[in-house]
This record gives structure tokens, sequence and C-alpha cells, in this order.
């Protein structure tokens, strides 16, 4: 953490749903940056060595995103805590159910209200 700041970054395929969903809920929170990437190379927002070495935490929405991250970003990561969530991709952006479940499956590492 950098000056009080939590700096979170949400990882899921295409950047699309899941994890611009987690970045659009812990944004407004304080002491949280909250961003979002995806793994593909068709990713609204694409991966790179920059979010990896700028986030306290990652959270990837499933085990194979981490696998990914390993491959590609072996060095960068190494320091880092990655958090698996496990959240299939079977929700639209900002679906009610996913909202609820990212906060039930981040209560754990970012103890927020609701």
């Amino acid at each position: 953490m950098s000056g009080g700041t939590l700096k979170v970054l949400f990882v899921c395929s295409r950047n699309q749903w899941r994890s611009p969903t987690a970045e659009a809920i812990y944004k407004r929170f304080p002491g949280i940056d909250a961003r979002s990437a995806g793994t593909s190379d068709n990713s609204r927002i694409r991966i790179n060595s920059d979010h990896i070495r700028w986030a306290d935490t990652i959270f990837v929405m499933e085990k194979r995103h981490q696998q990914i991250l390993r491959q590609r970003f072996n060095d960068d990561i190494s320091a880092k805590q990655i958090v698996c969530l496990d959240i299939p991709d079977d929700y639209q952006f900002m679906d009610e159910d996913l909202i609820i479940t990212i906060k039930e499956r981040l209560r754990p590492y970012i103890p927020v209200p609701d």
C-alpha cells in the first residue's frame, strides 16, 4: 500500500464484464484505487507489466488467469499477492448476481460496507 491507498487490479479474460464490474464497485471506496485488465489479445484493456507493477494485490476471476500471469509476467508477479476469486464467465457487466458474488468473494480481502 502506498500512502494508505490499496491498489487493486482485477483481471478477467477480455476485460468486458467481470473485472470492469469489480473495478466499478471498488473504485468508489475511500482508500482503494481499483483498475481492471484482461488477459486476452481481444481485451478492452490488455494487461501489461505496468499494471502488475502498479498493483498491491491482483484479483483474478479464474485459475487460468493466474496461470497466464505467471507465464507472461513471472518476474513482475513474484512478490505480488494474487487471489483467485473463482467467478465464471457467466455474467454481463454490472449484473446484480455478479455484484453480489464479487462482494462476497472480496469481503475477506477488502472489508467495505455494503
